[in-house]
């Protein structure tokens, strides 16, 4: 009865293999919104106010940095918790492929959080004349908590 329990307990990490496909989805339609807003891009350079054009390209900056956190998830979660990925000699490989374990999937994830959270701080400073004082102190509030969670992450993965 034991061995059979295990058996199920570990095929059923199968389970995940269909949230890393519907990652996958995401993906996509990050790439459809990271192509309508460079549609924007394009269409405010000639014209428009430089802050305009700064906000657009954050925006872009963000959708990549989502991008490359989906990206991150989809290959190194894959990779930890469901099954290897087999890649062949000739293929080019990432840096991290197969080197990310657990405790340093967190952190970077963390880290990922914290750049999102930047550019998100930063298009609100941009734009501050249109955004209260306090919704600006709360945005503040919500990045040095992302800070620091990072921080405390990697302190303690580093314990």
């Amino acid at each position: 009865m034991e061995r059979y329990l295990e058996k199920i307990i570990i095929a059923s990490r199968w389970l995940q293999a269909p949230l890393y496909v519907g990652l996958i989805g995401v993906l996509a339609i990050i790439c459809i919104r990271f192509f309508d807003e460079f549609v924007h891009v394009t269409a405010v350079r000639g014209g428009g106010e430089e802050s305009k054009l700064v906000l657009l390209v954050l925006s872009l900056v963000d959708l990549v940095m989502v991008a490359n956190l989906v990206i991150l998830v989809i290959i190194s979660g894959y990779e930890n918790f469901v099954s290897r990925i087999d890649v062949e000699e000739e293929t080019e490989k990432l840096s991290w492929f197969g080197k990310l374990d657990h405790g340093s999937l967190k952190i970077k994830l963390a880290g990922s959080i914290v750049a999102i959270s930047s550019i998100h701080l930063l298009k609100a400073f941009l734009d501050a004349e249109e955004i209260a004082n306090d919704k600006l102190i709360l945005l503040i509030a919500i990045h040095l908590t992302f800070v620091i969670s990072a921080l405390m992450l990697a302190w303690l993965d580093k314990m």
